[in-house]
């Protein structure tokens, strides 16, 4: 049977202890635009977009459907973003991306917003039982270990963008082992 279509609920916000993941906003496309160009955050994601990527992305960002700002609860500040989106190299398939600003690296934020982004993808955009996925270059060891503390099992390696990947699948027990958002 093949999996149900992906329906994604929108807008809609999740809190977790710390964050807020909301639909972006207007107010947010300069930290949004950080994380675009700034070469520690892109390392791994094949470096800063260019000049004409950056001025599209900054049009269509606000409001767009599956793209959250992840939002300090305590001051308002925009830290980072997470994805969530089909799949683009399997149908049926939900993938939930992240990026934090470097500043914001190292204070558990990353696992705290991926595991309610992943909650949410595993609850509520694929109750048919989707896989929600993660995809990290082989070498973001970081990144790694986020999706594994929060129960994502490495499903699979293949090669993207002339480097290796890693393909990280949420386990139906995880959903169990993530904290509410």
């Amino acid at each position: 049977m093949p999996p149900s279509p992906i329906t994604l609920p929108w807008p809609t916000a999740l809190t977790t202890d710390r964050l807020v993941l909301r639909p972006i906003e207007a107010g947010d496309v300069p930290a949004m635009a950080r994380l675009w160009t700034d070469p520690d955050v892109r390392r791994h994601l094949g470096g800063p977009v260019d000049e004409s990527t950056l001025r599209l992305r900054e049009q269509h960002c606000v409001g767009a459907r599956g793209a959250f700002s992840v939002v300090l609860r305590s001051d308002g500040t925009v830290i980072g973003g997470v994805q969530v989106a089909a799949d683009p190299r399997r149908a049926g398939r939900v993938e939930v991306s992240y990026q934090l600003l470097p500043e914001h690296w190292g204070a558990g934020y990353g696992r705290e917003a991926v595991a309610a982004a992943v909650r949410w993808a595993r609850e509520v955009v694929t109750p048919g039982g989707a896989e929600v996925v993660a995809v990290t270059q082989e070498s973001n060891v970081p990144s790694r270990r986020l999706l594994e503390s929060i129960g994502m099992e490495q499903a699979e390696t293949f090669v993207e963008w002339g480097a290796a990947q890693v393909l990280y699948v949420a386990a139906t027990a995880c959903v169990t082992a993530i904290p509410n958002y």
